[in-house]
């Protein structure tokens, strides 16, 4: 009978990691999960920082060994956002470096014009790649960038330089440490007395020995909390560069004889042209706290089961799981990281098929799905490390290095806060319609209904956006900024709003899919959990809009809590839709509460 039961949650498990991990699994995930579970990737204590950083660029060339074709792979939204998934568990500053070389370095010299240009050094990782764009003072105003590369006619080449201190190049990894590095370094490109705008250039940052070229300046900065990476400032001194270091394409080209023609007539266009990959490096950041996340949640569920404490009675234990306080957050955490996941996987798609008519919006939705998943990893990785006690602080139970590393996500390709901004004002400027108020009334609807609950999240959508529209319409504020800072905060719930609203789309649209009930029944309730929370939330403003009565707001707390009990028993049939590898979940010491071997490693 035991066996039949844990028969069932194995086949609900595998169709709900088919509902995560889509089709494509076998080719695009299953590679990874071996690999970053395999011996090489364990977590190594008592290493030093400087020694963890030679650990992840060790290891940076055995994901380089796995990979048949490193072009194909970095040209391939998917694979890539695959890859990010699994490897921040193992090894976040591998991870970290990865994502530099191949997206934002090969990816760039691939998406611009590079059929003359011998890319094996980079393939085979003789050389790794690093991406230099913003300055110390110039982050995500990097447009008004300072560094220069200036034309030289007497050689065709051109100059690259750093006018002051202040416009150094902050913070990628360019030290020799993993070997010699290039770079694609962003830069003002002046032609006589014009400035064209920012590019991307091919600089050699070392020689064949690691020592840095002439004229290049490299300091390492402090230690960060994030992950361990060899964080540098470079500064260029008048450093010469070839006429085959600036990639072109057909947003701008500059003939030998300095004549620049270009599709885009303004610098700012060709200057996010450019930077294109960045914009991938969003997906990337999402995929990469997806992973860590799902990890998180698997570990934390999987210790409150086997860790047992005090029951209600006197001599009865029960395990930690079996508390409503326990269990509640870690089950209102893994309805959002499905949620989560499958919004990812639905703008990977939208980003993989993007055209030149929908680019804008496909790249305001990356944007904002990167914001979103970082910040909710953030949360959900925090409650797992609490749930975990002490332990959770252990560094080799791959939840406390995991979450600190993850403020990284929120800041890289674009501060979290920044880009949501930006899409704020996008939405409101024409970017964005909200969705029509739902023509049936919610006294007959019940709040069991996910089409409801999805409604809802529609309304608290269009909630915010006519809140943010009437600020940035109204009255005669002294100034621009004072417009703005008048309408950001309702604008920012917006952006909010949105991602909710979409999460739960995608989820809802996953249990309708569902092969077999099981399945479609925990992912509704999922879905339910997802959505309650979020309408609890805002039940005041959906009651003022008549979009919820009087009885179903006093009815929601009941109803929350009646969602819960009904996924507390699934919880492990959950988390084994994150698809964990076993042998990773073996090497942590707070899944082994009873081998005091484990807890405590030989010195």
């Amino acid at each position: 009978m035991i066996d039949t039961q844990l028969s069932r949650q194995q086949d609900v498990s595998d169709e709900l990691a088919t509902a995560l991990f889509g089709t494509r699994a076998a080719s695009l995930h299953h590679p990874w999960k071996r690999l970053f579970s395999s011996a090489p990737f364990s977590y190594q204590e008592g290493l030093g920082h400087e020694e963890r950083i030679r650990l992840s660029y060790e290891r940076l060339r055995l994901v380089n060994d796995a990979i048949d074709h490193p072009s194909v792979f970095a040209a391939d939204p998917a694979a890539l956002s695959a890859m990010h998934e699994w490897a921040g568990v193992a090894d976040a500053g591998m991870a970290t470096c990865a994502s530099i070389h191949y997206n934002l370095f090969l990816g760039s010299l691939l998406d611009h014009d590079h059929d003359q240009r011998d890319l094996t050094e980079y393939l085979r990782m003789a050389r790794v790649g690093t991406f230099l764009c913003t300055e110390l003072t110039h982050g995500n105003d990097a447009a008004q960038m300072e560094t220069t590369c200036t034309f030289d006619r007497a050689t065709g080449g051109f100059v690259l330089h750093t006018p002051r201190p202040e416009a150094c190049k902050w913070m990628p990894n360019t030290s020799p440490v993993g070997g010699p590095k290039d770079a694609v370094v962003a830069a003002r490109l002046l032609v006589d007395d014009r400035d064209l705008g920012v590019f991307l250039f091919l600089t050699p940052l070392h020689d064949a020995h690691g020592t840095p070229m002439p004229g290049i300046g490299i300091r390492r900065l402090p230690r960060t909390a994030s992950s361990p990476v060899d964080h540098c400032a470079t500064t260029f001194d008048r450093v010469d560069l070839p006429y085959t270091a600036l990639l072109q394409g057909d947003h701008g080209r500059l003939t030998p004889d300095g004549r620049f023609t270009s599709s885009l007539g303004n610098p700012r266009k060709r200057f996010l042209r450019s930077i294109g990959r960045v914009t991938m490096g969003k997906l990337c950041m999402s995929a990469y706290s997806l992973g860590t996340t799902r990890h998180a949640l698997t570990v934390a569920t999987r210790h409150a089961h086997s860790r047992h404490t005090s029951g209600m009675t006197s001599g009865h234990r029960v395990p930690l799981f079996a508390h409503r306080s326990h269990h509640a957050p870690l089950l209102e955490a893994t309805a959002t990281a499905y949620a989560a996941t499958l919004l990812q996987r639905g703008v990977t798609q939208q980003w993989t098929q993007a055209t030149d008519d929908d680019l804008q919006d496909c790249e305001r939705l990356v944007a904002v799905t990167k914001g979103w998943i970082t910040w909710q990893a953030r949360a959900i990785m925090t409650e797992c490390r609490e749930r975990c006690g002490a332990q959770g602080l252990i560094l080799a139970n791959g939840i406390a290095g995991q979450l600190a590393a993850n403020e990284g996500t929120i800041t890289a390709e674009g501060d979290n806060k920044v880009i949501w901004v930006k899409a704020a004002g996008e939405m409101l400027l024409g970017g964005f319609a909200p969705k029509p108020t739902s023509e049936i009334p919610p006294g007959p609807r019940v709040l069991e209904d996910p089409h409801h609950l999805q409604d809802l999240l529609t309304d608290i959508e269009r909630i915010w956006h006519e809140r943010a529209r009437t600020r940035l319409r109204g009255g005669r504020p002294p100034s621009p900024l004072a417009r703005w800072n008048a309408t950001v905060t309702p604008a920012l719930q917006l952006v909010d709003a949105h991602a909710h609203r979409l999460a739960g789309d995608a989820l809802l649209d996953a249990a309708t899919r569902a092969g077999t009930a099981a399945a479609r029944q925990v992912l509704t309730d999922l879905h339910r959990l997802f959505t309650l929370r979020r309408v609890a939330a805002h039940s005041g403003d959906l009651l003022a809009r008549g979009r919820l009565t009087t009885d179903q707001v006093q009815q929601l707390p009941d109803a929350v809590e009646h969602v819960v009990a009904a996924l507390e028993p699934h919880a492990l049939t959950l988390v084994g839709g994150f698809d964990v590898p076993e042998e990773l979940l073996h090497r942590h010491p707070v899944l082994h509460a009873d081998d005091p071997e484990v807890l405590v490693p030989a010195q």
